[in-house]
């Protein structure tokens, strides 16, 4: 990222279950040079899925050791399963100067909020309820009960919007890439996350 940056930069993006996350961060990682962290859960593997790829796959015993050894940069219960996101990856990312993306409930970014309060938070949106349940829908995977669950926990996490710095509407998915792309470029560009007296000097009058 260049002398110019002390750090990298920290990006949340959250939203509902379904409007999409999973795929921005993918396309993200695809066209421009930014890291995703890979979070920890104990929820059983989709299919495709990959141990330390996708996730990484802990049984819920093993993930509550390693909230008492507070390792956890944020975690929650949702749905009955844990989800939470290491410490020492986002750490040793940023460290390094990478940019890096994290794509968590807004539980979790809740958390992250108290300790990170330069990190930019991004709040991804369905362009419509409906579209937002077909999403879920085609996933395959939702029983009815688990179905009825997930999408009642939608409008109140809708509430929390007002928490984030930006909100993106998940309408098509280049178009969302490249909004979320230049919102982190724009806060790149922010006098605050400079190394400016470090460049200045760099100058010869």
């Amino acid at each position: 990222m260049g002398e110019i940056y002390t750090k990298g930069l920290l990006i949340i993006l959250s939203g509902p279950s379904g409007v999409g996350k999973g795929t921005i961060c993918k396309e993200l990682m695809k066209k421009y040079d930014y890291k995703v962290s890979i979070s920890a859960t104990t929820r059983t593997p989709r299919e495709g899925e990959v141990d330390g790829v996708n996730y990484y796959f802990l049984d819920k015993d093993v993930f509550k050791f390693k909230i008492k050894n507070n390792e956890f940069l944020e975690y929650a219960e949702v749905y009955g399963n844990y989800y939470g996101t290491l410490k020492s990856q986002v750490e040793e990312e940023l460290d390094k100067g990478n940019n890096i993306i994290l794509e968590i409930d807004i539980q979790g970014s809740m958390q992250v909020q108290k300790v990170f309060k330069n990190a930019v938070y991004i709040f991804l949106l369905p362009p419509s309820i409906n579209e937002l349940k077909s999403r879920i829908l085609k996933r395959g995977s939702e029983t009815e009960s688990s179905f009825n669950l997930r999408f009642s926990a939608v409008s109140e996490e809708l509430k929390y919007m007002d928490s984030y710095d930006y909100a993106v509407i998940n309408d098509d998915v280049d178009n969302a890439v490249e909004r979320v792309n230049g919102i982190i470029k724009t806060e790149m560009s922010r006098i605050s996350r400079m190394n400016l007296e470090k460049f200045i000097n760099g100058y010869v009058f």
